[in-house]
Protein backbone atom coordinates (compact mmCIF):
# COMPACT_ATOMS: atom_id res chain seq x y z
CA UNK A 1 0.00 0.00 0.00
CA UNK A 2 1.33 3.37 -0.95
CA UNK A 3 2.00 6.01 1.98
CA UNK A 4 0.87 9.25 1.60
CA UNK A 5 3.17 12.41 1.42
CA UNK A 6 1.99 15.48 3.40
CA UNK A 7 4.09 18.52 1.65
CA UNK A 8 3.36 21.24 4.75
CA UNK A 9 4.45 18.87 7.44
CA UNK A 10 7.38 17.25 4.84
CA UNK A 11 6.83 13.74 6.05
CA UNK A 12 4.76 10.65 5.15
CA UNK A 13 1.68 9.16 6.66
CA UNK A 14 1.71 5.24 7.65
CA UNK A 15 -0.79 4.75 5.70
CA UNK A 16 -2.82 5.75 3.04
CA UNK A 17 -6.54 5.98 4.02
CA UNK A 18 -9.15 8.66 4.15
CA UNK A 19 -9.25 8.22 8.09
CA UNK A 20 -5.39 8.57 8.36
CA UNK A 21 -5.41 12.00 5.96
CA UNK A 22 -8.39 13.81 7.88
CA UNK A 23 -6.58 12.84 11.32
CA UNK A 24 -3.48 14.23 9.83
CA UNK A 25 -4.69 17.40 8.81
CA UNK A 26 -7.39 18.15 11.97
CA UNK A 27 -3.90 17.67 13.97
CA UNK A 28 -2.43 20.82 15.67
CA UNK A 29 0.78 20.62 13.79
CA UNK A 30 -0.41 20.53 10.51
CA UNK A 31 -2.46 23.34 11.12
CA UNK A 32 0.33 25.55 12.14
CA UNK A 33 2.16 24.01 9.61
CA UNK A 34 -0.54 25.32 6.87
CA UNK A 35 -1.28 28.85 8.41
CA UNK A 36 3.26 29.33 8.71
CA UNK A 37 3.79 27.78 4.90
CA UNK A 38 0.63 30.53 3.62
CA UNK A 39 1.73 33.30 5.97
CA UNK A 40 5.66 32.94 4.57
CA UNK A 41 3.72 32.65 1.12
CA UNK A 42 2.25 36.19 1.63
CA UNK A 43 5.37 37.85 3.24
CA UNK A 44 7.65 36.77 0.19
CA UNK A 45 4.56 38.38 -2.36
CA UNK A 46 4.67 41.67 -0.52
CA UNK A 47 8.01 41.60 -0.28
CA UNK A 48 8.39 41.13 -4.21
CA UNK A 49 5.99 43.91 -4.31
CA UNK A 50 7.93 46.26 -2.15
CA UNK A 51 11.09 45.39 -4.54
CA UNK A 52 9.16 45.69 -8.17
CA UNK A 53 7.66 48.94 -6.97
CA UNK A 54 10.64 50.61 -5.03
CA UNK A 55 13.14 49.30 -7.95
CA UNK A 56 10.26 51.04 -10.80
CA UNK A 57 10.28 54.29 -8.65
CA UNK A 58 14.52 54.73 -8.82
CA UNK A 59 13.71 54.03 -12.81
CA UNK A 60 11.54 56.91 -12.47
CA UNK A 61 8.49 54.79 -13.77
CA UNK A 62 6.88 56.46 -10.66
CA UNK A 63 6.48 60.16 -10.44
CA UNK A 64 4.52 60.83 -8.40
CA UNK A 65 4.12 59.63 -4.70
CA UNK A 66 0.10 59.78 -3.61
CA UNK A 67 1.40 59.66 -0.44
CA UNK A 68 3.53 62.72 -0.48
CA UNK A 69 2.20 66.48 0.06
CA UNK A 70 1.79 68.60 -2.51
CA UNK A 71 4.85 70.68 -3.91
CA UNK A 72 4.94 73.92 -2.05
CA UNK A 73 3.14 76.32 -3.66
CA UNK A 74 1.24 74.11 -5.45
CA UNK A 75 -2.72 73.98 -4.49
CA UNK A 76 -3.48 70.31 -3.36
CA UNK A 77 -5.33 68.50 -5.74
CA UNK A 78 -8.20 66.01 -4.66
CA UNK A 79 -9.93 66.18 -1.82
CA UNK A 80 -7.70 66.90 2.23
CA UNK A 81 -8.38 65.03 5.38
CA UNK A 82 -8.83 68.08 8.25
CA UNK A 83 -7.20 67.48 10.70
CA UNK A 84 -8.30 66.22 14.09
CA UNK A 85 -9.97 69.09 16.15
CA UNK A 86 -8.05 69.24 19.52
CA UNK A 87 -8.68 72.78 20.62
CA UNK A 88 -12.39 72.71 20.41
CA UNK A 89 -14.03 74.09 22.93
CA UNK A 90 -16.70 72.59 25.35
CA UNK A 91 -20.03 71.95 24.22
CA UNK A 92 -22.12 73.93 26.35
CA UNK A 93 -24.21 72.28 29.56
CA UNK A 94 -21.50 69.38 29.39
CA UNK A 95 -18.56 70.44 31.49
CA UNK A 96 -15.03 68.62 32.31
CA UNK A 97 -16.32 66.65 29.27
CA UNK A 98 -14.12 66.39 25.96
CA UNK A 99 -15.03 68.11 22.93
CA UNK A 100 -14.82 64.53 20.78
CA UNK A 101 -16.88 62.43 22.85
CA UNK A 102 -20.77 61.83 22.93
CA UNK A 103 -22.78 62.08 25.84
CA UNK A 104 -23.57 58.40 27.29
CA UNK A 105 -27.57 58.56 27.54
CA UNK A 106 -29.97 55.77 26.00
CA UNK A 107 -31.89 57.31 23.43
CA UNK A 108 -35.25 55.54 24.70
CA UNK A 109 -34.38 57.12 27.96
CA UNK A 110 -36.03 60.80 29.67
CA UNK A 111 -33.43 63.15 31.00
CA UNK A 112 -34.65 62.07 34.42
CA UNK A 113 -33.76 58.91 33.94
CA UNK A 114 -37.42 57.80 33.30
CA UNK A 115 -38.11 55.56 30.39
CA UNK A 116 -41.37 57.02 28.25
CA UNK A 117 -44.33 54.22 28.05
CA UNK A 118 -43.84 52.29 24.67
CA UNK A 119 -45.26 53.04 21.61
CA UNK A 120 -48.40 51.08 20.75
CA UNK A 121 -48.52 49.43 17.06
CA UNK A 122 -52.53 50.82 16.72
CA UNK A 123 -52.70 47.63 14.17
CA UNK A 124 -52.13 44.99 17.12
CA UNK A 125 -55.35 46.56 19.09
CA UNK A 126 -57.37 45.46 16.56
CA UNK A 127 -56.81 41.92 16.40
CA UNK A 128 -56.01 39.12 13.75
CA UNK A 129 -57.24 39.33 10.32
CA UNK A 130 -59.76 37.52 9.14
CA UNK A 131 -59.10 33.79 7.14
CA UNK A 132 -58.70 34.06 3.51
CA UNK A 133 -61.81 34.44 1.51
CA UNK A 134 -64.14 35.38 4.07
CA UNK A 135 -65.89 38.80 4.48
CA UNK A 136 -65.11 41.48 7.45
CA UNK A 137 -68.38 40.87 9.84
CA UNK A 138 -69.82 44.56 9.15
CA UNK A 139 -70.10 43.26 5.49
CA UNK A 140 -71.74 39.71 6.13
CA UNK A 141 -75.42 40.92 6.20
CA UNK A 142 -74.77 43.12 3.00
CA UNK A 143 -74.85 46.88 3.31
CA UNK A 144 -77.08 48.58 5.48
Amino acid sequence: MPKYYCDYCDTYLTHDSPSVRKTHCTGRKHRDNVKFYYQKWMEEQAQHLIDATTAAFKAGKITNNPFAGPAPGNKPSGVSIPPPNMGAPPRPGMPNMPPYMPPMMNPLMAPTGIRPPPILNPMAMMGPPPPLGTLPPQMMNGPK
